[in-house]
């Protein structure tokens, strides 16, 4: 067995995951969960206003990638792909992020370093990773994953045919630092930042075969939290999050009363990381949005995901080096 690790550095969290992984005569692969982290690092702060990663947030995301290789060297990591994305598109003064993961990186294999791959690469891997412990019958699926600075939208089948995808410039991070600036926000800040997701919910529309999907499934940090505190738990566990199925009207309900409160108050709810607490009213905007759109279509659940870019980043790997 071989132990690959991946890095996927976003607007808001870096994550790792280690897998030991095998791949059968017939070419699938079999990975098995060795470590799987999250930190709050926000390297996505205020690049909407300044066009560049402040030095504070890249130093916290350097912080968070040495700890992450050390945990890869304790467990004997024969390889690591790390995928960097919305923020670091944007940024001018990218190179110096870069060049800070190339250096680290390289302690495992030379010659690593972050990449930024296409938006094409990036919805196939989170659809590979989100949909590996559904069954196939209940494709085709339609994977939206929130992240700070964008939401992916991909519809696919379970072999990995990619049918329609888009990534809609609207995300966590992206919407509470622009337009939900108080605390808690406004009625007027919310009319405008639904304003903003409808537009783009409208050209997700456009672009990607929403009615063909079968099974709707939901990843990243929003749709995770939010399954939590539907289920009511008293602390996160990624275990009774995995696989649950929300309704939509209850999730609709639920990003309402969570919009609603201040920052001190979802930061107290334990199944709230208190580095996302300041930016989950901006999720739960996009998520109401998204409900507002596939209701109609006749959607009325929705599967939730711990599984993401993270686990498609380890089968590429695993594939590349069977």
């Amino acid at each position: 067995m071989t132990r690959l690790a991946a890095v996927d550095c976003g607007t808001n969290s870096i994550r790792l995951l280690i897998s030991e992984v095998a791949v059968t005569a017939e070419g699938h692969v079999v990975a098995k969960d060795i470590v799987r982290e999250m930190t709050i690092v926000r390297l996505g702060q205020d690049v909407d206003a300044t066009g560049k990663f402040a030095p504070e947030a890249l130093e916290r995301t350097e912080k968070a990638l040495a700890r992450y290789v050390e945990i890869m060297k304790d467990n004997f990591v024969s390889d690591v792909r790390m995928v960097a994305t919305s923020a670091t598109r944007d940024a001018s003064n990218k190179e110096e992020f870069f060049t800070m993961t190339a250096r680290l990186l390289g302690q495992i294999v030379p010659g690593r370093r972050a990449e930024v791959i296409s938006g094409e690469e990036e919805a196939h891997l989170s659809f590979v990773g989100a949909v590996a412990d559904i069954p196939a019958s209940e494709g085709p699926f339609l994977v939206i994953d929130l992240g700070g600075g964008s939401t992916e939208f991909i519809v696919g089948e379970s072999d990995g045919n990619i049918l329609g995808a888009h990534s809609a410039h609207m995300g966590c991070v992206r919407l509470s630092e622009r337009i939900l600036r108080s605390d808690p926000p406004t009625a007027s800040e919310i009319e405008i930042a639904r304003d903003t997701v409808a537009k783009r919910m409208d050209d997700v529309k456009t672009i990607v075969p929403l009615d063909k999907a079968r099974t709707v499934v939901g990843c990243a940090g929003t749709f995770t939290t939010l399954s939590a505190l539907a289920q009511g738990l008293e602390s996160y566990d990624p275990r009774a999050i995995h696989g649950s199925e929300l309704r939509m009207d209850s999730l609709r309900h639920l990003a309402e009363q969570v919009l609603g409160q201040t920052v001190a108050q979802r930061a107290h709810n334990p199944v709230i990381h208190p580095g996302r607490a300041d930016v989950l009213g901006g999720g739960c905007v996009v998520v109401q949005g998204i409900i507002d759109t596939l209701k109609p279509m006749g959607h009325s659940t929705l599967r939730i995901s711990e599984k993401d870019i993270l686990d498609g980043i380890i089968a590429s790997l695993a594939v590349a080096g069977g």
